[in-house]
């Protein structure tokens, strides 16, 4: 059991809950599975903090009628809530973390891996591309280098780019030298993927986290 320690509202649909840490270790990128005290009922979600982070921090997006998402968002501090884990494998190489350069590819909660990648690891030489539907989901962008973070806007006319993910990747010059991580919907994966691996992009560079 974890005690909340607070939750914080980032849009009428995401919010972050943090967690006493309670010596949890997870190695960043993994995800745990987390919902209410004794409800036998809990969802998959993405590390979001930092390794060495006092706490523990996950970006979770309400669903709407679902039966985890919303009722986490109304549990108060110090009420506790499940959780187990860590799970999977999606997570940095640590021998690469400091020669190999990355691109981390992610639609709306799906940039919370990369969060922790970046919160964890201070010298990463990394570049963001998050793609999410209007400007309002530009959660906790402060906490990246802005040079290193292009955002791709589908659903609303802003100054930066306009469109998908996938229509950026086919107008960037793609690297085959470095090592891309795709998190989000299996729809972009699948996109992101395919033009990956049309640009000569080894298989063995490219790593994949779906979310449904």
């Amino acid at each position: 059991m974890h005690k909340v320690v607070e939750i914080r509202n980032l849009s009428p649909s995401t919010y972050v809950i943090r967690l006493e840490k309670n010596g949890f270790s997870f190695k960043p990128g993994q995800c745990v599975n987390l919902g209410l005290k004794g409800s036998g009922v809990n969802r998959e979600y993405s590390t979001y903090s930092g390794i060495d982070e006092p706490h523990l921090e996950f970006l979770i997006k309400e669903v709407t009628g679902g039966t985890v998402s919303p009722k986490l968002r109304t549990v108060k501090p110090g009420q506790e809530v499940e959780l187990h884990g860590p799970y999977g494998s999606f997570f940095l190489d640590p021998d690469k973390i400091a020669t190999s350069r990355f691109v981390f590819i992610g639609t709306g909660t799906g940039i919370a891996p990369f969060h922790s990648f970046v919160r964890s690891y201070p010298n990463l030489d990394y570049q963001i591309i998050n793609g999410i539907r209007d400007t309002g989901e530009q959660h906790d962008y402060q906490d990246y280098d802005p040079a290193r973070i292009t955002c791709c806007v589908s659903r609303e006319k802003w100054d930066g780019f306009n469109g998908r993910v996938s229509d950026y990747l086919k107008q960037m010059e793609i690297s085959i030298d470095k090592v891309y991580y795709l998190c989000g919907n299996q729809g972009m994966i699948h996109d992101t993927y395919d033009i990956l691996r049309q640009a000569g992009v080894s298989g063995d560079h490219i790593f994949t986290e779906a979310f449904f």
